[in-house]
């Protein structure tokens, strides 16, 4: 075997395993960022459903009856009578 012979297919051998390691690599970092995405994705869902419950939530705490219940109870409020009503004008 001559040498250009023998340097051509050391060459295409080191090429062989350099495109090989290449094509594992990419397959790697493939699975490492799917596996990723999973994560996040799980994770937003989550949120999601959290977010859900604190819009709900919200929504009730600032419902009417509520927010009147709660000022009759913590603070002993009452819906004045017609003679309490005092009109200021500037």
């Amino acid at each position: 075997m001559t040498r250009a012979r023998l340097f051509g297919a050391a060459l295409l051998t080191l090429l062989v395993v350099v495109t090989a390691t290449g094509v594992v690599y990419a397959k790697y970092q493939s699975r490492k960022l799917f596996a990723e995405r999973e994560t996040l994705r799980v994770a937003r869902d989550e949120l999601a459903v959290e977010w859900r419950q604190i819009q709900l939530e919200l929504a009730t705490f600032a419902a009417h009856g509520h927010v009147e219940a709660l000022a009759r109870r913590e603070l002993k409020m009452h819906v004045p009578a017609w003679g309490e009503i005092r009109i200021v004008e500037p």
